[in-house]
């Protein structure tokens, strides 16, 4: 990767892996309409219990939305990324979209702007989104063959007339890629997501990913349907399977072959998202909170910050640096490690505490990260504790270890019992996952 492209993502929470552990994201729910209908999706407003896109607590105008991003750049400095998601597409709504960025961009400078789009208007505003400034675009590709399309999408709403079927998915197939190509002519990184969608595009995503990497895409993120009844999809309510974690990452590693790089660390957000990845405080910044703030945008204060971060990872680099073995060891058994974690690239959460957990692959030459698996935390107050337990256990059973700051004894148990091993400490990521893959594997063969 060259130093231009590097800098263009080293903030980008989304765009780089590493960027997800420092800096935060924000979306803005300013574009209700939209312009496909897909099986996977059903837009609510005023929800507060579900985290999956398309749901949002309440709808903004532009100025609205303007006055949220300068009272939350202030209060989350390391805030670095502005996105419009939604709930419906960002390009079926141009002058809500595009009126939130002009104003965001006289206001706060320093701020990224991006977009998430299901394409089919793109490639008409493909000279606006460059002229603003908006360096960072996502497009949702489920697939390049139109018969596929007709299982995924009912219709389509194009230049005032709705299409069905094969036509449908034809229009979107031809407008995607032709605003995929507008991107990358106009310089504008591109990641593409893409639902994973069992005995649908499952296998037919390793050909999206050839197709949208030969055509410009800088990033492919796989993620898995979200089909649980209660949202109310098509697919939800016809009982269509998501993808299991090992599915998903199989499917991933078979892209990852290509010389395009894999998202991996996505948390499929909701459309009003708020702090970063993996967590969201948007019920702490409802608009009849944030309303009444003041904004607190400063500018060298959040430089400040962000000089902060840059000499943290600096340290994290240099910890990295000290466990990576001199000489790549060669057939090294490969083992996953699940990771209690509140952010900054280490070990630092309670197992009881954690909502999620961060999946590494380890081998005797480096600690990588390959996924993400929620849970529901295991300290509820004495309530529900023991079915929580063996959710998680289920969760991580394909896991050799579990590292964490701290592990209570009683869990403790059940995770051995389940053949896991509890590591506790408190250091960078890699640094615990080698000093583990050391002890218990390369020692144990």
């Amino acid at each position: 990767m060259d130093e231009r492209l590097r800098e263009r993502i080293e903030k980008h929470p989304c765009y780089s892996e590493e960027a997800h552990h420092h800096y935060a994201r924000m979306h803005v729910a300013v574009a209700p309409a939209c312009n496909i209908q897909c099986n996977y999706c059903n837009r609510k407003y005023d929800c507060a219990n579900e985290s999956r896109p398309g749901v949002v607590s309440e709808l903004l105008t532009p100025e609205e939305a303007a006055h949220k991003v300068l009272v939350i750049a202030g209060k989350i400095p390391q805030m670095t990324v502005l996105g419009i998601a939604g709930p419906g597409d960002p390009l079926a709504n141009p002058e809500k979209t595009f009126r939130t960025f002009e104003l965001i961009a006289d206001k706060a400078p320093d701020i990224k702007l991006c977009l998430s789009t299901n394409g089919l208007m793109l490639p008409d505003h493909v000279d606006r989104i460059k002229q603003l400034n908006v360096d960072h675009v996502t497009i949702t590709i489920n697939m390049v063959d139109p018969e596929i399309g007709t299982k995924i999408y009912p219709w389509v709403h194009y230049r005032r007339r709705r299409y069905k079927g094969l036509e449908a998915a034809r229009i979107l197939h031809e407008r995607q890629m032709e605003g995929l190509q507008a991107l990358k002519e106009a310089d504008i990184l591109c990641k593409v997501n893409s639902v994973m969608i069992p005995g649908i595009n499952d296998q037919h995503l390793v050909e999206v990913d050839q197709v949208i990497r030969e055509n410009g895409a800088f990033l492919h993120n796989i993620m898995p349907l979200i089909s649980a009844p209660e949202h109310g999809t098509h697919f939800g309510l016809t009982g269509q399977r998501g993808p299991n974690p090992k599915e998903l990452k199989a499917l991933q590693d078979q892209c990852a072959d290509s010389n395009m790089k894999m998202m991996r660390h996505c948390r499929q957000c909701r459309a009003d998202a708020v702090g970063l990845l993996g967590e969201d405080r948007s019920q702490e910044f409802t608009k009849d909170k944030f309303m009444e703030m003041a904004p607190e945008y400063d500018l060298e204060t959040r430089q400040e910050v962000h000089a902060g971060i840059d000499k943290f990872k600096q340290e994290l680099k240099s910890a990295k640096a000290k466990v990576k073995p001199s000489q790549r060891i060669a057939n090294s058994p490969k083992v996953l490690v699940a990771v209690a974690t509140k952010g900054g690239g280490l070990v630092n959460q309670h197992f009881g505490h954690a909502r999620e957990f961060m999946i590494y692959e380890v081998d005797a030459n480096e600690a990588k990260f390959v996924g993400h698996r929620k849970v529901e935390n295991y300290c509820q107050g004495g309530y529900g504790e023991e079915d929580s337990l063996d959710t998680i256990i289920k969760a991580v059973a394909d896991c050799k270890a579990v590292l964490a700051s701290k592990v209570g004894s009683c869990p403790q148990v059940e995770l051995k019992k389940a053949g896991l091993i509890v590591v506790e400490a408190y250091d960078v990521i890699e640094t615990v996952a080698r000093q583990f893959y050391n002890e218990y594997v390369l020692n144990a063969t």
